[in-house]
């Protein structure tokens, strides 16, 4: 190193007390260091002045100075500032970032509408309460008009719905067109999803549903970006109650009045003083919900062996097979007469349901650091699913709702009695425009890094909060490495996929290598890819994979209309996605067939069953966290990994204190593992696992149960389970 008349101890004293000052870190953050990259700043400003054998004399100087009490530690700063800016360009055009990426005044973003005075009516109510249906009506009245909702299968409702009543509508979601014209030219009416509403086309009538939704942390922008920018006469917005003040509030900086209409739930529902407790109790119109695939399949496996007929629906079936067994659950001549469902019932199918049951009341959310957290639902989720008992016009006059066990029903009575607290803020989004401003700025950083940056300088009013971008993130990072243009690359990061599918993930980079290579993705290449055609699915791991591909031929879809010279063959594709959705409607009419077989040790999707989500708690009591990459490794895992598979507790699987190691072989045969083992849950390979690991944690004296015995293959396996 250097000559330095003060010793390094001295030095790096005075850079800590540097770096602490509070005085320091507030210059820091004008000059657009954050915590985080004041930190990092600090931490190679630290290493330049340690390690380099040519600190400036200036800075030398200062240093020596400090040290010897003739200066102050703040003399360090614009020294520190001049290195951050050389790590951080960023720094240097800071004024200009923060004018591109202030979102203070969503409203002025929509020229057109701000250039007419638009009425926006609320109708608010409950589910089943009428509220749409009375918008609609206007909606059909007007001579022109656009539907914007959440799902594919609402917009799609409202299509046939109007078409059905001679008001010609088209259909647009992000994956499809349909023109009511046989000559392709734009009907005055459509139903789209929300994503895709048009804010540059004028309307007589503009419906938006769900507006609760504003506040929804991933898709909230669309809500906001409907309702601010929508050029039409009138706005009906229906949905909860809980969102009139911050509409009113919104509508007030627009300088737009907005009049609510209240509605009333048409049908009397009922909460029940009793839990089903079992099984055997249901009556034809239960719906039952579970919030984890593994209890769908659990459930609807243990009504089979009743000798009743389900109908099962869940998130990630495709809308056709979601509409068949919403068909035949509601067909009174149909023996099918029981439902077991996800939350995915909601919204957007029409059901006649007597008696919704809640198979648990806790779901597994992901919270802001990725880690999985078992919640009780919300009042607004309750609510939702709850609403969905005794439809007005169906076969029900009223509605009951209850739980699976007795345990959670005052629990579910308590929520939902509690009052849906106020929506506070509305979502917001960066459009591609700013990370294009951005960009040109910061040519060097990355897709990832520009959003990152944006988000970190981004300034927002109360009213507003900038959506979560992890998907996009996600994806950015994934296609880093392939060359694309800027544009282009923002394109396929907005695409809509669920990132926890990996088939679905490395299709769209193998999208996205093709199309920089600039060759076309043709309707061979994607047959060739999906191994096209597929035969009916034997188990359900072959199940979960057709629901990917089918998801991959949406991502096709969704991306011909964005890039359409690329993605040619939209026609084709849409072809075999219609032929794929009833092979997956055949596969899920014999669901349980394919649970059994993923069930029986041989079949080679036996965990498959259970390892989609677990493990999960049925309650939260005991706070759990669980990340995701904790296996189910352990034995308290595993009895949270019953639970998961609908299963009631599991205490008694976990090694009480003072209990022996010989005890535990009695668990082979207790009657709770001879349960897992018929239903299939379990393997006797799964038990022998769990049995040597119990006894190595019993050894390693965890649980109080001491053993002076160290393990060393038991360390060893933790040692790898760590890394």
């Amino acid at each position: 190193g250097r000559y330095y008349s003060f010793s390094t101890g001295e030095v790096l004293k005075n850079l800590n007390k540097f770096y602490k000052r509070k005085e320091i870190q507030r210059l820091g953050a004008e000059n657009g260091l954050d915590a985080r990259l004041f930190h990092q700043a600090f931490i190679s400003f630290r290493k330049y002045i340690m390690e380099s054998s040519s600190v400036s004399a200036d800075l030398h100087i200062i240093l020596n100075d400090i040290c010897c009490g003739a200066g102050h530690v703040d003399d360090l700063f614009p020294f520190f500032l001049r290195h951050a800016k050389q790590i951080f360009p960023m720094l240097d055009c800071m004024d200009d970032l923060r004018k591109i990426s202030d979102l203070r005044l969503p409203p002025n973003w929509y020229p057109d509408a701000r250039a007419i005075q638009r009425k926006i009516i609320f109708h608010a109510g409950p589910t089943n309460s009428g509220k749409t249906y009375h918008a609609i009506q206007r909606f059909l009245s007007a001579k022109s008009g656009i539907y914007c909702g959440p799902l594919k299968l609402l917009a799609h409702e409202i299509f046939q719905k109007s078409n059905d009543a001679n008001v010609p509508c088209d259909l647009v979601t992000g994956e499809e067109r349909v023109y009511a014209n046989e000559d392709a030219r734009q009907a005055p009416h459509v139903a789209c999803t929300i994503e895709m509403c048009s804010t540059n086309t004028p309307y007589e009538v503009a419906v938006i549903d769900e507006i609760q939704m504003i506040r929804d942390p991933a898709r909230g922008w669309a809500w906001t970006r409907a309702l601010l920018g929508l050029c039409a006469e009138e706005i009906h917005v229906c949905g909860e109650p809980a969102a009139v003040d911050l509409v009113t509030e919104l509508m007030y900086t627009t300088g737009e009045e907005v009049e609510v209409r209240n509605y009333k739930r048409l049908t009397p529902l009922t909460v029940l003083d009793n839990a089903l407790e079992s099984l055997d109790n249901l009556r034809p119109g239960d719906c039952i919900v579970c919030f984890s695939k593994n209890d769908i399949y659990s459930v609807s496996r243990q009504i089979e062996a009743r000798g009743l007929e389900c109908a099962v629906i869940y998130g990630s079936l495709p809308p056709g097979t979601k509409l068949e067994q919403a068909k035949k659950f509601n067909d009174p001549d149909d023996p099918c007469k029981i439902l077991v469902a996800t939350d995915a019932i909601g919204m957007g199918l029409n059901l006649c349901i007597r008696r919704i049951i809640f198979n648990s009341i806790v779901k597994p959310t992901v919270n802001e650091k990725g880690e999985k957290e078992i919640d009780s639902i919300t009042t607004s989720q309750a609510l939702q699913i709850a609403g969905r008992a005794g439809r007005f016009g169906s076969s029900f006059k009223q509605g009951e709702v209850t739980t699976m066990h007795r345990d959670d029903l005052m629990q579910l009575k308590e929520i939902l009695s509690e009052a849906v607290p106020p929506v506070k803020a509305a979502g917001l989004h960066p459009t591609p425009e700013q990370i294009e401003m951005f960009a040109y700025h910061l040519p060097d950083a990355t897709l990832s890094n520009l959003i990152d940056i944006f988000v970190s300088l981004s300034q927002v009013d109360g009213m507003y909060f900038v959506c979560n971008i992890d998907d996009f993130k996600f994806l950015a990072d994934m296609i880093q490495h392939i060359p694309l243009n800027l544009r282009s690359r923002y394109v396929f990061c907005t695409a809509p996929l669920n990132r926890k599918e990996p088939f679905v993930c490395t299709t769209l980079l193998k999208f996205a290598r093709q199309f920089s290579r600039n060759e076309p993705l043709t309707f061979d290449w994607l047959c060739r890819h999906t191994k096209w055609p597929l035969a009916a699915p034997r188990n359900i791991k072959e199940l979960v994979h057709l629901e990917a591909v089918h998801d991959v031929f949406d991502l096709y879809l969704w991306l011909s209309y964005r890039f359409m010279d690329m993605f040619p063959d939209a026609v084709l594709v849409r072809d075999i996605q219609k032929k794929l959705d009833d092979i997956i409607q055949i596969g899920v009419c014999n669901i349980t067939k394919l649970i059994r077989a993923s069930q029986s040790a041989a079949a080679p999707g036996t965990a498959e069953v259970v390892s989609e989500d677990f493990p999960l708690s049925r309650t939260k009591k005991d706070g759990r966290v669980v990340s995701d990459r904790q296996g189910a490794a352990s034995p308290e895992a595993l009895s949270v990994a019953v639970e998961a598979a609908g299963l009631r507790r599991a205490k008694n699987l976990r090694p009480r204190p003072g209990s022996r190691r010989e005890d535990l072989k009695s668990y082979g045969r207790g009657s709770l593992a001879n349960r897992l083992l018929q239903e299939g849950l379990l393997t006797q390979e799964m038990l022998k696992q769990l049995e040597s690991e119990w006894q190595d944690q019993h050894r390693n004296g965890r649980y109080g149960l001491g053993s002076k015995r160290g393990d060393q293959h038991s360390s060893k396996e933790v040692g790898k389970k760590r890394k």
